[in-house]
């Protein structure tokens, strides 16, 4: 308990930095998810490739791969200047291509369990592929997506820790500072995971309950 009231500043700007890494990567990997997900249900051929590529590529790339591209090739590419290079911002881009493709399978995976009758009815009734996306396909696919995609978002709450290797001062970074300090490194993981459980049983159980109230519903 020592360790942890001693440097309980440490912990709250580790933790504070990793909810703020995961809130921003969470909404955009979200927003971008969809819309691959859309491209890869499009009945053009330009963009289902793309989504396709996309997806298989990303997927089964290491994360840790993309974060060194955004780190460290990113600026030698000269993209951008490296007086500008902010590493939370890398990280935030690194963590929303990475997650934004696992969360286009989960969409189009919804998308895939709305029936294909309602989809040629839509046709039949004049709807463009967008308004069949957005008033029909949607709306209904969000009961089989929203249990799965709260898997994806602890997935990515934890993957956030990979951040710290980068020189993001997140939760991932406080027990190598906790070791400079001279603390036992085992007492400032067990500290670290604890937290991770804390932030981690809200949505288990945000997940359970919507998987029992729409199993229901359904």
């Amino acid at each position: 308990m020592n360790v942890l009231l001693d440097n309980s500043s440490i912990f709250l700007s580790g933790f504070g930095n990793t909810i703020k890494l995961f809130l921003i990567s969470g909404v955009l990997c979200l927003i971008l998810g969809t819309i691959l997900a859309m491209m890869r249900v499009s009945p053009v051929p330009v963009f289902r490739a793309f989504g396709t590529v996309y997806v298989t590529v990303v997927r089964n790339t290491p994360l840790t791969l993309v974060f060194f591209f955004f780190a460290f090739a990113f600026p030698l590419l000269e993209i951008i200047n490296r007086a500008d290079f902010d590493f939370f911002v890398a990280a935030v881009i690194a963590l929303t291509l990475y997650t934004s493709a696992f969360v286009c399978e989960v969409v189009r995976s919804g998308i895939n369990t709305v029936a294909v009758g309602q989809l040629e009815a839509s046709r039949a009734l004049g709807l463009t592929f967008g308004q069949t996306l957005s008033n029909v396909v949607l709306p209904q696919a969000t009961r089989s997506v929203v249990p799965p995609m709260v898997s994806t978002m602890i997935a990515l709450l934890k993957n956030t820790t990979i951040a710290a290797g980068f020189s993001v001062a997140e939760a991932g970074a406080i027990r190598d500072i906790l070791s400079e300090k001279g603390y036992n490194a085992m007492t400032g993981l067990l500290w670290v995971a604890f937290f991770f459980v804390v932030l981690v049983v809200p949505l288990t159980l945000l997940q359970r309950s919507l998987e029992k109230r729409w199993s229901v519903a359904r």
